[in-house]
């Protein structure tokens, strides 16, 4: 079924050339059974290939799904056109009142920062709050799963000695949760991160559940024991090209960065990478979005 975003998203020309069916708000007005609506706070600086990431995933399922960008009001995008916000994108308190099926926070270039010295923290736990009394369930991304630990359920974040970067094996915790049916025991999923949430933080708190570590990159994945939040401090929604994007970048800017690991063949970064995640992330999407419409009501 079709994902329901306007022809003029610049996402939508990239999704239709994949064969990820999309449908205009107009025509889906005419189905029979309403989407599945899906909120989704968009703090990355890179958001028109943020946008597509996370449509692709959610649009590879058969559940009709209409997404919903959000933004922040109390800071503003700098590397996004203001026309591009102002046309694809709602504030929080425009849609405060509204009920959701779903919300997904992405991760954010902010994690060196304490969370109370983020110009938008305020408003994030009153979007948090929100999702605790609005939203059936939610996903939390990278920094996006660090803020809401700690909001939620008082988990530091970490700072690590080295950017953790590349693309590791993690192992399934929990081979008969929902989440993760028709996982491999092994799987992997690309990192890119200056802080960690430690594994044995979440397992402390009778409420959360880990449910994916690496031996390497450390906790991958937890939920809450209703399986209601999800918590990824990685990025499985990353393009094959993303991770050698964010290297260039790190190298133009004259920052220390090394390749990352086990990404580009030998380690070599004048070579093509390598994606050794793409189907376990359709995989995840496509699992989380099964839980949901489980205990939603999709009759229009």
């Amino acid at each position: 079924m079709p994902v329901i975003i306007p022809a003029s998203l610049p996402a939508a020309a990239t999704l239709a050339a994949e064969h990820i069916a999309i449908i205009s708000p107009e025509n889906a007005r005419r189905q029979e059974l309403r989407p599945l609506q899906i909120a989704i706070l968009n703090l990355m600086p890179t958001k028109e290939a943020t946008e597509t990431q996370f449509l692709r995933l959610i649009g590879s399922t058969p559940i009709q799904v209409e997404p919903l960008f959000l933004t922040t009001r109390s800071y503003t995008a700098k590397n996004t056109p203001v026309s591009h916000l102002e046309t694809f994108y709602s504030h929080f308190d425009e849609v405060r009142e509204r009920h959701f099926d779903a919300l997904i926070i992405t991760g954010a270039p902010v994690e060196q920062l304490s969370f109370e010295e983020v110009l938008y923290w305020r408003e994030l736990r009153d979007i948090l709050d929100w999702a605790a009394a609005r939203v059936f369930a939610s996903l939390f991304v990278c920094w996006g799963a660090q803020a809401a630990l700690y909001h939620y359920y008082g988990v530091p974040k970490l700072p690590l000695e080295k950017k953790m970067f590349g693309v590791f094996p993690h192992t399934v915790s929990d081979p008969n949760h929902p989440l993760l049916a028709g996982f491999d025991d092994t799987y992997y999923a690309p990192h890119s991160r200056h802080t960690t949430v430690l594994a044995e933080h979440v397992a402390a708190h009778p409420d959360l559940q880990v449910l994916g570590e690496s031996p390497s990159a450390g906790l991958f994945m937890a939920a809450s024991r209703d399986h209601r939040r999800v918590f990824i401090t990685g990025h499985i929604e990353y393009d094959r090209h993303t991770l050698a994007d964010e290297y260039r970048r790190d190298l133009a800017k004259g920052l220390p960065i090394d390749p990352p690991v086990n990404y580009f063949p030998g380690d070599n970064p004048t070579l093509p990478p390598r994606q050794q995640w793409k189907a376990h992330s359709y995989l995840l999407y496509q699992n989380w979005i099964d839980f949901i419409c489980r205990h939603v009501s999709l009759t229009a």
